[in-house]
């Protein structure tokens, strides 16, 4: 049977709202309503009704149809069999609304976006079927709004996408990629697709490194730690370490935790980049900005000390045991097998030497699975509920470094993108990784990609637009 992906919408006999009412807003409930009335409940009357009689769907492998031809394929297609049946969801983020004006007034309008095609059996389980792409015309009828025309296109089965994904792997040197995706708070997804090598499958628990998304970690067991009133923010971590090369300088002492997480230490990211080869302050602590794994270095031995206890173990006790992590390491112990470690390519496809270290990093150098950062992942959102007050902080526009770029407690920020959402993110960079890790406060919706090779750029454009406001994130980039 063949399930036409027709598309689209109309909201109900609902008029225009006040001058107040979002239009992105009234018109992604149009979307909504009609899709989940007429398609996934089969409601032929609220069908009939929010289509213009002078409807054109054109699509890419059923041809044009008319307003009656739509409404009879429709029922035979996509409504014969209730114990089988077609469901249609948006791609979160997709949704573009448009406007349409004459005389200063709105007339109509033009979406466009993506949606995904379901099967759902009668036992509940659904089955990704199809995703497609929409352009759809909108006339206000007396206050209603109809389809007149609609154009469902681009339409790929979830084998031709990862066919295409893989291709695209295969041409830029990255072998193996992780996947998660987090849906309203929830993990809804892991996958990992290539290889570890370009020869040896992939498992799903593939182990990569990570680079910098180590410092996310670090940053929440720091502020569990403050949560369970055992830390202050803003208490001076002199008492607890003095780094040899800046001991005997005064701004040692203005160093705190909330000054390194912000980046606002003072240091070069590191040491060696500096003119002396030591730790030196290039301004103020808490008067500047400058990304610094030092900082976080910084941080690991002053709480070690502190709490007579490595960065592992206050990680475990945080972080890892309460989030259900249990496949993440800071450095090779006997728990890492090499057997499911991605290998680490350059630009040309050419695999790295494996260098393994053995002491733990603050900044640097975590080994962890796919499903084990995506379950971080739900755990900081789930920090909103946990400690709400520290959360926030965590979220908040803390120092502005560029229109609508700022940075918080550990995290950059993308702010003001689609659906009044702030992209609260980290990436991690080293040769023969490439990692990005980011969630909506909003929406509770967020994912990780880890790569194992330098060339990532064809193949974060080819996944990012399919994860929520993944192509806003990339025109950004």
């Amino acid at each position: 049977m063949h399930y036409f992906s027709w598309l689209l919408l109309l909201l109900p006999v609902t008029s225009w709202g006040s001058e107040t009412t979002d239009f992105e807003t009234q018109m992604a409930q149009v979307d909504h309503t009609f899709f989940q009335r007429a398609f996934n409940e089969c409601d032929f009357e609220y069908l009939r009704q929010h289509i213009s009689a002078d409807l054109v769907f054109y699509h890419d492998q059923g041809g044009v149809q008319n307003a009656e031809t739509f409404l009879q394929n429709t029922k035979n297609n996509i409504c014969s069999n209730p114990k089988v049946k077609p469901l249609r969801e948006l791609i979160p983020g997709s949704l573009a609304s448009f406007p349409l004006y004459k005389n200063g007034q709105i007339y109509g309008a033009i979406q466009h976006g993506d949606h995904a095609f379901y099967l759902r059996s009668d036992d509940g389980t659904k089955v990704l079927t199809s995703t497609a792409k929409f352009t759809h015309t909108w006339l206000l009828n007396q206050g209603s709004w109809q389809l007149a025309q609609a154009l469902s296109y681009d339409h790929q089965s979830p084998d031709a996408d990862e066919t295409a994904l893989l291709k695209v792997m295969n041409e830029a040197g990255v072998t193996a990629l992780g996947i998660g995706v987090i849906t309203n708070g929830r993990v809804e997804s892991t996958q990992v697709l290539g290889t570890l090598d370009g020869k040896v499958p992939a498992p799903e628990n593939t182990l990569f490194k990570v680079a910098s998304l180590t410092k996310p970690i670090v940053t929440l067991v720091t502020l569990k730690l403050v949560h369970a009133g055992k830390l202050s923010l803003d208490e001076p971590l002199s008492d607890y370490w003095l780094d040899p090369d800046v001991k005997n300088d005064a701004q040692a002492h203005l160093l705190t935790p909330r000054i390194l997480l912000s980046h606002e230490s003072g240091f070069d990211n590191w040491r060696r980049m500096s003119k002396t080869g030591k730790l030196t302050f290039n301004y103020v602590p808490g008067e500047g900005f400058g990304y610094s794994g030092e900082g976080f270095e910084y941080l690991r031995m002053a709480l070690e000390n502190k709490f007579e206890m490595p960065i592992e173990q206050l990680a475990q006790n945080y972080v890892f045991e309460p989030a259900g992590m249990i496949d993440t390491h800071f450095w090779w112990n006997d728990q890492v097998d090499n057997k499911r470690y991605a290998l680490n390519f350059d630009e040309h496809g050419k695999p790295y030497p494996l260098n393994k270290y053995y002491e733990a990093n603050a900044a640097a150098n975590l080994i962890t699975t796919i499903g084990d950062y995506t379950l971080f992942m739900q755990y900081i959102l789930q920090q909103q509920q946990l400690m709400p007050e520290l959360y926030g902080l965590m979220i908040a526009k803390k120092r502005k470094l560029s229109q609508q770029h700022y940075f918080s407690l550990g995290w950059e920020i993308l702010a003001n993108l689609h659906e009044g959402e702030d992209a609260i993110l980290h990436t991690g960079k080293d040769p023969g990784v490439n990692a990005l890790t980011l969630f909506f406060p909003k929406s509770k919706n967020g994912y990780v990609l880890l790569m194992n090779g330098d060339n990532s750029m064809p193949v974060m454009e080819q996944v990012l637009p399919t994860l929520y406001l993944g192509s806003q994130l990339w025109s950004r980039r």
